[in-house]
């Protein structure tokens, strides 16, 4: 299974960042080799529709679960209707939200954040 964690680097001490469509970066996490990868978020340089790119990304990368800090409109109704789970989490290195995940300690998302125009 693969997990997009929305963060501000590109190491495993890097810190989740809780914007979805504006993040850095996504450390996709594949639960079956334990291993972490990073793709640029396209949503990040993106002068409109960060949320929507970002999730459209999301979805071709063909993740399972995403999280973050929160979704907004148009980004919870991508990752919703594509049956990926959504759920929170502070901003805490790969490792620890990885483990808090694990230990099913995450806050599923179940509604849309505010909308971040521009």
């Amino acid at each position: 299974m693969k997990i997009a964690i929305s963060t501000n680097g590109t190491t495993k001490e890097s810190l989740l960042d809780s914007r979805f469509g504006r993040c850095n970066y996504f450390q996709i996490y594949d639960t079956d080799t334990k291993e972490f990868s990073v793709i640029e978020n396209k949503g990040f340089t993106a002068a409109g529709g960060a949320g929507i790119a970002a999730s459209n990304q999301i979805v071709d990368e063909k993740v399972q679960v995403v999280i973050t800090g929160s979704l907004g409109p148009n980004a919870f109704d991508i990752i919703n209707g594509s049956n990926i789970k959504a759920y929170k989490c502070a901003n805490l290195s790969m490792d620890e939200v990885v483990e808090k995940y694990n230990n099913k300690e995450l806050e599923e998302i179940n509604s849309c954040g505010a909308s971040h125009q521009g």
